[in-house]
């Protein structure tokens, strides 16, 4: 699993002030991507037991932070790791996790592995990206078929519960 970037805070990528981490690889090929160069999944740094105390670190310094947003490229590109990595970042943090995923709710329900993943994630922002269906003035994602979903409610009551910004 490879990390490309990192914006230690923003108000771009979810509500309130978050640490977005931008990981590497994606399958969905979305025309208009701003961030095509993460498609392979080969570049970035690896995420190993060094970095994700630095990343951790980074998070716990800041008391200013809200949460924690993941994006990419699609964090669901490797779905063992990304497992990993969740349960460990909020076992270390406590932080409300934000997920961007080209993936539908619908869809990630189905693996046994990705379904996992969703108990900790808090927000899920699902859907490719479509040009067609761009509006810039949408808050928290690109195009207006992409849902922002309350994960915990959802799953809580069986039914697609989203978000309005």
């Amino acid at each position: 699993m490879k990390i490309i970037k990192i914006f230690k805070e923003t108000i771009s990528d979810g509500f309130g002030f978050r640490y977005s981490i931008y990981f590497s690889g994606c399958t969905h090929y979305c025309e208009g991507c701003h961030n095509h160069e993460t498609w392979k999944g080969d570049i970035g740094r690896v995420l190993d037991e060094e970095y994700m105390d630095e990343i951790v670190g980074e998070i716990n310094k800041n008391s200013m932070l809200d949460g924690v947003t993941l994006s990419g490229g699609d964090p669901f590109f490797n779905p063992i790791e990304l497992l990993k990595f969740l349960k460990e970042i909020k076992a270390r943090t406590h932080k409300n996790i934000w997920s961007y995923t080209g993936y539908t709710f619908e869809t990630l329900l189905k693996d046994p592995v990705i379904r996992e993943c969703l108990d900790y994630i808090d927000v899920l922002v699902d859907g490719k990206f479509q040009r067609v269906n761009y509006h810039p003035e949408l808050y928290f994602r690109g195009s207006s078929n992409q849902r922002i979903i309350d994960v915990k409610e959802s799953l809580e009551n069986d039914q697609i519960i989203t978000l309005e910004f």
